[in-house]
């Protein structure tokens, strides 16, 4: 059974940064399409950034070349650096994972939340303008 982890929210000023971190436990294996999710009161969960254990990545629009996502394969360890942070980007974040998939088979749905079997509880993170 697979166990994802989230930390690293917390409240910040427009323009600040967070790291956010992802461990993940149990049944996890060396291929992987792993995720961050968002979501916003009153809006529906939407995809952050996907990376694969080829280290192929993608970013939504919103927060491309403001978030980097990287994983660390010997501490089981996703995470997502977020820098200029805006007031937009407030939300739980989710840490998703699927370990039966990787390289077109995750990027073609790197956003799309039914794709991913395995969830974390979720971290806050609060941008204040």
């Amino acid at each position: 059974q697979v166990q994802l982890l989230e930390s690293g929210g917390g409240s910040v000023q427009a323009g600040g940064s967070l790291r956010l971190s992802c461990v993940a436990s149990g049944l996890t294996y060396r291929s992987y399409c792993m995720g961050w999710f968002r979501q916003a009161p009153g809006k529906e969960r939407e995809g952050v950034a996907t990376i694969d254990s080829n280290e192929s990545t993608t970013y939504a629009d919103s927060v491309q070349g403001r978030f980097t996502i990287s994983r660390d394969d010997a501490k089981n360890t996703l995470y997502l650096q977020m820098i200029n942070l805006k007031p937009e980007d407030t939300g739980v974040y989710y840490c998703a994972a699927d370990f039966s998939r990787w390289g077109h088979a995750c990027m073609s749905r790197a956003h799309d939340r039914d794709s991913f079997p395995h969830w974390g509880r979720g971290t806050q993170v609060t941008v204040s303008s």
